[in-house]
């Protein structure tokens, strides 16, 4: 899904809630016709059909965007296998019945996506929960198991489903909390710390370096053409890191998307 895909599926969402507004309002308007017949009764249309006239506003608004970012987007070739080699990579979260988190490049392509895997039979009675992050092919490139709420503890596994480490939060004082890394030994491989007013998380490695940014409205002027809306949050991971270590950074979106929110 491109990212004009996105917005046009965002646009058609909300053409839906527009003419589902509109079912409610008929009825009332058939029934006091019909059989009621009392003019005050009318007035229980108004909310039904200010939501749909607004559904309807955004639906032609985000088809505009659609539109316009299509004719932005440049060529590019199949993008599977460069994933884990982008640089900066811009998030957007659609929270629906199945909730999921699209991962595009900043030229507009889809990088991947992350959603949340449903257990069968006993294994939904098993407290943890499992996400899988998935290429623009939708094959599986990572998992993270996340158990707990008071603290919380997300272990990473790769395709393989082989162990990698794991990220931990937990709470240390009155709205502070420490979040760290641990690769599949235990051992402490870094930790985040961020502002808990607006999205700005900083991944540091033990000596302090800085080697990944999670964090909302920056984002380079040159992209919104593509990206219109200025608070689109952008993950940033320094180049050279491997797989497994852009892996377990990325943990922290498990956090952000999925339990926080």
């Amino acid at each position: 899904m491109k990212i004009n895909e996105y917005y046009r599926d965002i646009a058609y969402m909300n053409l839906n809630g527009s003419i589902a507004a509109l079912v409610p309002a008929t009825m009332i308007i058939i029934g006091n016709l019909t059989f009621i017949k009392h003019r005050e009764m009318m007035l229980l249309t108004i909310p039904f059909l200010l939501y749909s006239l607004i559904s309807f506003q955004v639906y032609l608004f985000r088809m505009k965007q659609s539109l316009a970012i299509r004719r932005n987007m440049p060529a590019f070739k199949d993008v599977s296998s460069y994933f884990f080699n982008a640089r900066h990579l811009l998030l957007l979260y659609r929270s629906s019945q199945s909730p999921c988190l699209f991962i595009y490049f900043p030229n507009g392509h889809l990088a991947g996506h992350i959603k949340k895997i449903r257990g069968k039979g006993l294994e939904r009675l098993n407290p943890s929960r499992i996400y899988a992050l998935y290429n623009v092919e939708d094959q599986v490139i990572g998992f993270f198991k996340q158990k707990g709420r008071k603290v919380v503890k997300i272990t990473v596994f790769d395709r393989n489903k082989n162990l990698l480490g794991g990220f931990e939060k937990r709470s240390i004082g009155f709205r502070k909390v420490k979040k760290e890394l641990f690769d599949h030994t235990g051992r402490f491989i870094g930790e985040v710390e961020g502002s808990s007013l607006f999205m700005d998380e900083h991944i540091f490695d033990p000596g302090q370096n800085e080697v990944g940014r999670l964090r909302r409205g920056w984002m380079p002027i040159e992209w919104s053409p593509i990206f219109p809306e200025p608070n689109t949050p952008v993950l940033s991971l320094k180049e050279g890191l491997s797989e497994e270590d852009k892996l377990l950074g990325m943990s922290l979106l498990i956090n952000e998307y999925f339990i926080e929110r």
